[in-house]
């Protein structure tokens, strides 16, 4: 949870006392209370009440997303419900009428954003599990959510981030440099130079027409899935921003790039994503690259982050699997 030098165990007791002391701004039942659930760009919190009744707090990073971005982010999200077809959680409103409130709490330099949202019931899926009718599923809800994209008039100001070569790559990369996170060898960085290299020069190919980059969920991974018995649904918009529509696949296969269930995820997403949308052999043929692309992002992340404990959890082997995976890459593009 980068964007504060505070200690991350400090920061946390801070952000617990924001999130408590937040709650009547929201109407929620007297009684209820905060507890930390996850720790990523942001602080998720499930609010619990007398009755059973729950809710789901997000308290933002700072200077990650402003207001407008954060409202853009439930916009299209709220689009996606009502006209897409897609199921996504309603927010709940505050008492003064706003679905993003703000508050600061003794210790933090400043104000943090904050939204809540509606409970969603439904089980995590992980790799133990056999995911590949789930991942048919994602394909036919990626395919969904690109169609509604391409086709919604955004309201303006439209502010989001991009998930592109630039911002990936570039100097000013929304999650620093792949090259300064943990285990990043010389012969690691060697065979991942050849992989920015081989990217760039099949994405720059590839090209940004319209009907393959647009607004995007990127970050469609196991954790932001729940599934129960209606099918699977799709959580957490917060990284929700422009890139190739493809890359939604490879965030869905994030930290497994190396599970044996990848080719098998892979030809079932997009059968699933041909259920709604075209695609063609030759674009299919991107998603390894896509997959890299995400991977190299994903190592930068974990060197950004590297004080929050699931990016700790990752640092050891994750940049001798990303350069194996890449060694496999330039076998068949390089």
């Amino acid at each position: 949870m980068a964007g504060s030098d505070i200690p991350m165990e400090e920061l946390l007791g801070y952000l617990e006392v924001l999130a408590n002391q937040s709650l009547p701004l929201w109407e929620i039942p007297d009684g209820a209370r905060a507890r930390l659930i996850n720790v990523s760009e942001n602080a998720t919190y499930l609010v619990e009440g007398p009755g059973g009744w729950k809710s789901i707090l997000r308290i933002h990073r700072e200077d990650y997303h402003t207001e407008r971005a954060i409202q853009c982010e439930l916009e299209w999200s709220t689009a996606l419900r009502e006209e897409g077809g897609i199921v996504t959680p309603h927010y709940l409103v505050g008492r003064d009428g706003s679905a993003i409130q703000s508050g600061i709490a003794d210790g933090l330099p400043r104000p943090r954003y904050m939204v809540m949202f509606e409970f969603v019931n439904g089980t995590q899926p992980d790799e133990t599990h056999d995911l590949v009718g789930a991942f048919e599923e994602l394909g036919e809800i990626a395919a969904k959510t690109h169609l509604h994209s391409i086709g919604w008039k955004r309201p303006q100001p439209f502010e989001r981030l991009s998930w592109d070569l630039d911002t990936v790559f570039g100097p000013d990369a929304t999650w620093g440099n792949w090259r300064d996170a943990p285990n990043v060898t010389p012969e690691v960085r060697d065979v991942l130079e050849r992989v920015e290299r081989t990217v760039t020069r099949r994405l720059q190919e590839f090209g940004k027409e319209p009907d393959r980059y647009g607004l995007i969920h990127a970050d469609m991974r196991l954790a932001n899935l729940l599934i129960d018995g209606n099918g699977t649904r799709l959580i957490d918009f917060d990284d929700c921003g422009f890139g190739w529509f493809l890359y939604d696949f490879a965030t869905g296969i994030s930290f497994m790039e190396d599970h044996e269930q990848v080719p098998a995820l892979k030809a079932s997403w997009v059968k699933g994503y041909r259920k709604a949308r075209a695609l063609s052999d030759e674009d299919a043929d991107q998603l390894d690259t896509f997959v890299m692309l995400r991977r190299l992002a994903l190592l930068a992340w974990i060197g950004s982050h590297i004080e929050a404990p699931e990016p700790q959890a990752l640092a050891p082997d994750f940049a001798r699997v990303s350069a194996e995976l890449g060694s496999d890459y330039l076998g068949k593009y390089g």
